[in-house]
């Protein structure tokens, strides 16, 4: 129980580094990306959701904790949470780009 609950911690301190403009470097593909590449993404909104979904994992992370043995819920709980991470990766690719 208390390893779920500090990687939901470390989580939501990942997620107050996105919302106060920092972290850009632990955006998979971001910190890679050439100049060109980057002047395409709207990084501020593309923070915001990065910090969303670290938040979401940490609740994640939380309830796997609070659930423990019980594979029936926590398979429930994964279906969620993989549908919820195709959201946010649609988000990435349309919300977060510049037009």
């Amino acid at each position: 129980m208390i390893p779920g609950f500090i990687f939901a911690a470390l989580f939501i301190v990942l997620a107050i580094v996105f919302l106060m403009g920092k972290g850009d470097m632990l955006i998979a593909g971001y910190n890679t990306a050439s100049e060109e590449e980057r002047k395409k993404v709207n990084i501020h909104r593309l923070r915001i959701l990065m910090a969303v979904i670290c938040v979401i994992t940490a609740g994640f992370c939380s309830l796997l904790a609070f659930i423990g043995e019980n594979k029936d819920q926590a398979g429930v709980a994964a279906v969620v949470f993989i549908i919820i991470t195709f959201v946010f990766i649609i988000l990435a690719n349309t919300w977060a780009k510049n037009k």
